[in-house]
């Protein structure tokens, strides 16, 4: 030994140190044992146990190898034949939709909600009216109506909620989120009238015969009012967003993402994160119309670090609509008339294409990521310009710009989205929610490619995948199940081609997602270093077959090794 420290004293020196960290180190908090391992990491597929300390991975391996970290205090999880796998990461939702859940009415319908018809949605009001003693000039707001689902294949009319609601303004937002059904009350509230021009990339629906406002209004025309829509503020928000956050842990979801934050939201996170009281880390995407606002004038950047579980990550932009709206921007006409009856109706971008490329400009002089919200393959066409333009002759730098949606693109744009770095961060959940809504309105071919996973994946992309919560419900078990399937409410196959494997599904919502966020090194797999985010699963994913995915069970979820959520036992 005295020989080794002459001849190489520092190098000695640190072999000592390794030697002693490794004899001395710290037992492990947990231990994990007793099932399937899934770890998302192809260096080490599968595994029989993990080790946990200090709220990371600290062994993963045989139960042998990883009980060696086992001490006194070690607690051994029994996973009793169920299966571990990464804890989920969010590819798009809005984190500060747990208020609306919690205030409004839920409108939509089965599976998702009971509403089959203009009654049902109604009553729907009635009873959220009631349940929050919402009196006379009160708004009354519900969410997820869908008029190609109710009987009448339309939304309540501006008459009927006006005899339903004579003394309230009413909201009702479109299961897409981008437009609403308002009443002559609401309508009068907003400055909305005969006189009121139809907005560049909006619509607002008109009377038969008339100029005057029907109620319907989408994109820019609703724009406005979305951005001050009424509701919980102060104390009482952030009790809703305390409360709320129990619909993320239980579906397993360790990072999720507020995906177009106002400065008011803003606000209300910091001030939650502060009082330490998220469960789960939450990655913010202000509005590009509140970035000054949100960065005091400056160039808008990413927070490199959470602070109490919570940062920015990323600029958010709109270049178009949804299309179960009709109002996604396509270079060809939909086969259905425009949400307002207009013909040969291929939908309108959000904002002129200079305006989105001096927005994306900002965007990347500032070093912040963007998050682009396009739809329809006009919209993505518009997203490249912008890209193409903001980059200064170097649109293959790599800058992690996200596509979000990103649903109707063609290949030539999916070539493009590799050769450029641009991410897709996918919708397959639509195919089951509208899938036969996409069908009759954009054709066969068209829908068959929505969400193309398997196509991007064999180009070296890495999609993501999400449920754009509360467009759709929180469900994470579902979105992988729908990526596998690709079914829809009808039973028909929505793009049989682009099915992809369960664990390139599961990728989608683990590995993949952290990708978007540049978090990869420290989540969105199970090896040793990285964060201790895991969900424990009733059945395997993996081995089920694949039309019963999402028959499976999140059982507990683990954010930096600690259980922050957990299935209730069953009665006896």
């Amino acid at each position: 030994m005295r020989r080794l420290f002459q001849a190489a004293p520092v190098t000695a020196i640190a072999m000592l140190f390794a030697i002693t960290r490794i004899v001395t180190a710290a037992p492990a908090d947990r231990i994990i044992r007793g099932g399937p391992i899934v770890t998302v990491n192809p260096a080490q597929p599968t595994a029989e146990a993990v080790a946990i300390a200090d709220g990371r991975i600290v062994a993963v391996g045989s139960e042998a190898d990883v009980m060696k970290h086992k001490g006194e205090a070690t607690e051994v999880i029994d996973l009793g034949g169920r299966t571990l796998v990464p804890g989920f990461v969010d590819g798009h939702s809005h984190f500060f939709s747990l208020i609306d859940v919690q205030t409004q009415a839920l409108c939509a319908s089965p599976p998702a909600g009971t509403c089959n018809n203009v009654a049902d949605v109604i009553a729907a009001l009635k009873r959220v009216q009631e349940r929050r003693k919402l009196g006379p000039g009160k708004f009354v707001m519900g969410f997820g109506y869908d008029p190609e689902l109710l009987a009448e294949r339309r939304p309540p009319t501006k008459q009927e909620l006006d005899a339903a609601f004579p003394d309230n303004p009413i909201i009702l937002v479109h299961v897409s989120g981008h437009g609403a059904m308002l009443n002559s009350k609401a309508l009068a509230l907003y400055g909305v009238t005969a006189a009121t021009p139809t907005p560049t990339g909006g619509v607002i629906g008109r009377e038969t015969g008339s100029n005057e406002p029907n109620g319907l209004l989408f994109e820019t025309a609703f724009l406005p009012i979305f951005s001050k829509v009424p509701g919980p503020d102060g104390d009482e928000a952030i009790g809703l967003l305390k409360t709320g956050q129990e619909l993320y842990l239980r579906e397993g979801i360790t990072t999720a993402q507020e995906g177009a934050t106002m400065k008011h939201q803003v606000d209300l996170l910091r001030a939650i994160a502060d009082r330490g009281e998220l469960k789960l880390d939450v990655v913010m995407l202000p509005f590009i119309t509140e970035i000054d606002a949100v960065f005091a004038g400056k160039l808008p950047a990413n927070e490199p670090e959470y602070r109490n579980r919570l940062r920015i990550g990323g600029v958010k932009v709109v270049t178009d609509g949804s299309p179960q709206g009709r109002t996604a921007a396509f270079t060809t006409p939909y086969l259905t008339d425009g949400p307002a009856g207009q013909k040969d109706w291929r939908g309108d971008l959000s904002f002129p294409q200079p305006v989105l490329n001096d927005s994306v400009k900002k965007i990347y002089d500032g070093g912040a990521t963007l998050f682009v919200h396009c739809n329809g393959d006009a919209a993505i066409d518009a997203l490249l310009e912008a890209h193409r333009f903001a980059s200064g002759g170097e649109p293959t730098k790599p800058r992690g710009t996200v596509g979000v949606h990103s649903q109707f693109i063609r290949r030539d744009q999916l070539e493009k989205y590799k050769a450029w770095h641009i991410t897709p961060s996918f919708f397959t959940i639509h195919c089951f929610y509208f899938g036969d809504t996409h069908v009759a309105n954009r054709g066969r071919a068209q829908a068959d490619f929505i969400s193309p996973m398997k196509s991007a994946r064999s180009l070296g992309l890495r999609p993501a995948n999400h449920t754009d919560f509360n467009v759709a419900p929180l469900d994470q078990i579902f979105t992988i199940h729908t990526a596998v399937n690709r079914t829809s409410r009808s039973g028909q196959t929505i793009g049989d081609d682009e099915r992809i494997t369960p664990l390139e599904a599961l990728e989608a919502v683990t590995i993949d997602g952290a990708r978007l966020y540049g978090e990869e090194a420290k989540k969105g797999s199970i090896a040793v270093g990285k964060l201790a985010d895991l969900v424990i699963l009733s059945e395997n994913p993996l081995t089920v077959p694949p039309a019963t995915i999402r028959g499976i069970r999140v059982d507990e979820t683990i954010k930096e090794g600690k259980t922050v959520w957990k299935q209730a036992p069953a009665p006896q």
